[in-house]
């Protein structure tokens, strides 16, 4: 005869789940306290159910089943989810191993990742500096000169950040404190910290903290020099790129119509959000050519695509615009390449929705 033992956090992602699409901040902070009074682990409630609601909370809004305000709304709940965790008194821990400044590079809004991380550091007995979402470079560094952490952890969600993330990376490093880099903008396998310099990368904040406590990140040598410009740059694609979008976007936009005739019938928000895509496009398109990595495009690409076929636009909407865009910059042999290379692999990959193939 077998026994089912029921744990703290057995029924609790269900719980917070339907609390946060119900958008019952009571419910959903109220379940995490009883939770914890139960005997859940602390960290596992952050990691193992807040973290996994709220990247389902992303795919709904990706596939089209909640609205921008349900996932605002969801994500706020999230956050106070989190508070609550921070505020229980089981959770109190005396800070013994040093000092960590969390943040988030300048122009990311998706705090929620450095703020799990943030906790989870302050359970693990770190002092931690958490700055919250988009914080810009200078005021980082000040902080970090009047504080002097052991480390800066640097979160990034969107790749399009990732030159800021390059400039605050070097900047960090010059005030002499290493940089630990974490989130999907850093690519799954952290290609992209390498690239820009990192001294650590980690892809969840589990790994963070254990990489921290594994070993203390070596602070840069007083005649440490930043890394200059990564070599590729040197052809000045990716400024002509970044610094043109205003007018690429027009004069894609502007083609649109005679290429793609669906678009005669769009009123005006959908115009207004064909522009937005074209704005994201290009933007993407800038990063790729900054961390010399096609794939980061086409990988945007099937995700735009498939947000869009959630919303009854067919992915093949998207080839107008990029052959208008490669009209556009016929004269810049990489960025020419990485459309091309985009454009092939829309059209080979069977898409569901929100990115995902089949």
């Amino acid at each position: 005869m077998t026994m089912d033992f029921v744990t703290p956090l057995d029924h609790l992602p269900r719980r917070l789940w339907d609390a946060v699409i119900d958008g019952d901040e009571h419910a959903a902070t109220g379940a995490v306290r009883r939770a914890l009074d139960d005997g859940a682990d602390p960290e596992g409630v952050l990691l193992d159910v807040i973290a996994p609601v709220q990247g389902r909370v992303g795919r709904e809004w990706a596939a089209n089943r909640i609205s921008v305000a349900q996932e605002h709304a969801a994500t706020a709940i999230n956050e106070r989810a989190v508070a609550a965790v921070a505020g229980h008194p089981a959770v109190r821990t005396e800070p013994t191993l040093g000092r960590i400044t969390v943040a988030c590079v300048d122009g990311e809004w998706h705090g929620l990742p450095a703020r799990l991380l943030a906790e989870v550091l302050r359970l693990r007995g770190w002092y931690v500096d958490y700055l919250g979402a988009q914080v810009p470079t200078p005021h980082l560094v000040t902080h970090i000169h009047r504080t002097g952490p052991d480390a800066v952890a640097l979160s990034g969600s969107i790749a399009t950040r990732l030159p800021t993330a390059h400039a605050t990376i070097t900047a960090c490093q010059a005030a002499g404190t290493p940089v630990l880099v974490g989130g999907a903008a850093f690519g799954p396998d952290g290609r992209h910290a390498r690239l820009l310099g990192a001294d650590a990368w980690a892809p969840d904040a589990r790994s963070a903290a254990d990489e921290l406590a594994r070993r203390p990140l070596p602070r840069p040598r007083p005649d440490h020099q930043p890394m200059d410009d990564l070599p590729h740059l040197s052809d000045q694609e990716y400024t002509y790129v970044a610094r043109s979008r205003p007018r690429l976007v027009r004069a894609v936009f502007d083609g649109l119509e005679a290429a793609y005739p669906a678009m005669r019938g769009y009123d005006e928000l959908q115009r207004e959000h064909t522009a937005e895509d074209l704005s994201h496009i290009v933007e993407f398109l800038a990063t790729a050519l900054y961390t010399d990595d096609g794939e980061l495009f086409g990988e945007f690409l099937l995700w735009t695509a498939g947000v869009l076929a959630a919303r009854g636009v067919p992915a093949s909407s998207l080839l107008p615009a990029l052959e208008l865009l490669s009209r556009e910059l016929q004269e810049f042999p990489r960025a020419a390449g990485v459309l091309r290379a985009g454009s092939a692999r829309l059209t080979r990959t069977p898409l569901t929705t929100a990115g995902t193939t089949e």
